[in-house]
C-alpha cells in the first residue's frame, strides 16, 4: 500500500496556517521588544529630552512648555520630555531617573557651548540609568538666526531700508555670557550670521561673565554714527538677563526666541544629528 499525497486543499490550508502563525509570531516578537521587564512599554525610538536651564521667572517655564508641545505636535510619535538643570521642576536628574534603562537624546535649550553643555549635562547623563546622547547646543545655526530675524521684525525692525537708514542702523546681540572661550566664539559666529542677514553691523554683548555689556556696545556703536540701534535677544526664554538687556535698547528690543517654528525645527534637527553619536552609559 503506497502513501498518497494530501489533497491540494488540505496542503493549501496547511501552508496558510503556517504563514499565519509566522506572521503572529513576528508581530508578537516585535511587540515584546517594546515592553520592559517591569511591564512598562519601551519607546519605539529614543526619547527627546529638552534640557532647559531653569529660571525664577514663571514666563520661562511657560515658554519652554510651549516649545515642548510644538515639538510633540510636529513629531507625535516621538516621546518628548523636559528636564531643568536647576530652579524648576522637573529637574533633569529626575526626568532621566523616570526614563530608566532607555535610550534618549538630550537637546540643550542653550545657544552656545559652555560649562552646562560641556560638563553639567553630560555628567547628569552619565550618572543616570539612561543610555544617553547629548546633542549640540542650538547655536550657532541658520535656524537660530531665522528666529532672531523674525523676533526683530516683530519688534519693528524694517524689512526694507533706504541706504541712509542702513548706514545709521546696527544691532547689539544680547547673550547671557560665559567665561568659556568656545561660548564667546559661538556668540560671535551667530552675530556674524545675523549681520549677513540684516546687512548692518551686529555686535555681541553680554549680561554677565563677559564683555562688553549691552550698554557699552550701544555707546561704541553710537560713537561710530549708528543711531538706530536694536537689541536682538540671544535668550531662549524670558528671564532676568533677557529683561535687563532689553531695557538697555535705545530703539527697539526683540523678544526672546521662544517657541518660534524655526526653533522647533532646530530642536528636531539637533535630535536627528545626535542619533549618529555614540551612547553614554552609566559608569
Amino acid at each position: 500500500m503506497t502513501a498518497s499525497n494530501p489533497p491540494r486543499d488540505e496542503a493549501h490550508l496547511d501552508s496558510t496556517a503556517q504563514h499565519l502563525m509566522s506572521a503572529i509570531s513576528t508581530e508578537l516578537t516585535g511587540r515584546l521588544r517594546l515592553v520592559r521587564p517591569d511591564g512598562r512599554r519601551r519607546p519605539a525610538q529614543p526619547a527627546l529630552v529638552l534640557v532647559a536651564h531653569g529660571s525664577r521667572d514663571p514666563r520661562a517655564l511657560s515658554t519652554v512648555r510651549t516649545l515642548l508641545e510644538r515639538v510633540r505636535e510636529l513629531r507625535p510619535a516621538l516621546p518628548v520630555h523636559l528636564g531643568h538643570i536647576e530652579l524648576n521642576a522637573p529637574l533633569l536628574c529626575d526626568t532621566l531617573t523616570a526614563l530608566g534603562d532607555t535610550q534618549a537624546v538630550l537637546v540643550p535649550l542653550l545657544l552656545t557651548r559652555g560649562y552646562h553643555v560641556k560638563q553639567d549635562i553630560p555628567d547628569l547623563a552619565a550618572a543616570s540609568p539612561v543610555r544617553a546622547r547629548v546633542a549640540a547646543p542650538l547655536g550657532p545655526h541658520p535656524l537660530l538666526v531665522e528666529t532672531m530675524y523674525a523676533r526683530l521684525t516683530e519688534a519693528g525692525w524694517p524689512v526694507r531700508m533706504t541706504d541712509p537708514e542702513r548706514r545709521a542702523s546696527a544691532v547689539v546681540l544680547a547673550a547671557a555670557g560665559s567665561r568659556d572661550p568656545d561660548s564667546a566664539a559661538d556668540t560671535r559666529r551667530t552675530a556674524h550670521l545675523l549681520a549677513d542677514r540684516l546687512g548692518v553691523p551686529v555686535v555681541p554683548a553680554y549680561a554677565s561673565a563677559a564683555t562688553p555689556t549691552v550698554e557699552t556696545a550701544v555707546r561704541a556703536l553710537t560713537a561710530r554714527g549708528r543711531h538706530r540701534i536694536a537689541v536682538a535677544s540671544c535668550f531662549t526664554a524670558p528671564g532676568r538677563f533677557a529683561t535687563q538687556c532689553a531695557k538697555a535698547a535705545p530703539w527697539i528690543a526683540a523678544e526672546p526666541l521662544g517657541a518660534h517654528s524655526a526653533m522647533v525645527r532646530l530642536v528636531l534637527q539637533r535630535y536627528e544629528q545626535a542619533l549618529q553619536m555614540p551612547v553614554t552609559t552609566a559608569a
